[in-house]
């Protein structure tokens, strides 16, 4: 059954690197899916883009490459969908940011995104939010590289954080072996109304006042075994309605 499977997906791939737009600084878009139990794979196999959008559930992403795309560089909205390994290059325009992802079973993983710049906003790595996109739940990002992000490497909005829709919850984010190195951000990651978040593992770069910050009843947070740099003043920011169920080293401050 795990042959069949693994065959079905290589046939797959062949199709579609093949379908890669002539014009490769071309944006691709891609707005058809497979199944939850067979995903539907794009493979760029290292090949330039001019950025991706991706407006389908159950897909998988990978080895795309991005030079000065329109930011974001990569904008993902559906269920079960997959990122993985590539390359996002000084993003332009917009708000200047890597990577935007709206959805649930949302995996994002060792992608290498740099060169963000605040001259086109408040340009973070990774963005999230729920005004007029739906909540983001079970989240996992991993083994990414956020390396000369002005903003934040991940700016996480749920949608009662007082701006958003107000419908549903961004719930159950697992941040966990990424590097980051914000240039010009009080913190590196930042979650507002986002619940039951896991940041472990990772390593934190340059000199923002703290590593992370929570508010806005992010609450039932577990933090550890990060690595902060001797920049940092404190690893945890928070407000007291993000107190109830936090789990890590004592907060130095606030968010």
């Amino acid at each position: 059954m795990r042959t069949r499977s693994l065959v079905g997906i290589a046939t797959v791939l062949i199709t579609l690197v093949g379908a890669t737009p002539a014009n490769a600084a071309s944006r691709l878009v891609i707005t058809e899916g497979g199944t939850p139990e067979s995903p539907r794979v794009y493979d760029g196999t290292g090949k330039l883009v001019g950025g991706i959008d991706i407006k389908a559930s159950n897909v998988i992403v990978r080895n795309y490459t991005m030079t000065k795309p329109t930011a974001p560089g990569i904008r993902a909205q559906g269920n079960n969908i997959t990122l993985e390994a590539n390359v996002i290059t000084n993003p332009v325009n917009g708000d200047g940011d890597g990577i935007r992802f709206f959805g649930d079973n949302i995996k994002i993983l060792r992608n290498t995104i740099s060169g963000t710049s605040n001259k086109y906003g408040h340009a973070d790595c990774m963005q999230t939010y729920a005004t007029n996109t739906p909540g983001s739940n079970n989240v996992l990002i991993e083994g990414n590289r956020c390396e000369k992000i002005d903003n934040m490497c991940l700016m996480a909005e749920g949608p009662n954080e007082g701006e958003g829709s107000g419908k549903g919850h961004s719930t159950h984010f697992t941040i966990r072996g990424n590097f980051c190195e914000t240039l010009k951000a009080a913190q590196a990651l930042m979650f507002e109304d986002i619940q039951h978040a896991t940041i472990t593992g990772n390593e934190f770069a340059a000199s923002p006042t703290k590593a992370i910050g929570l508010a806005i009843k992010s609450t039932h947070a577990t933090v550890s075994d990060n690595k902060v740099s001797s920049g940092i003043r404190y690893e945890v920011g928070i407000d007291k309605s993000s107190m109830e169920g936090y789990k890590g080293p004592k907060p130095g401050g606030k968010p």
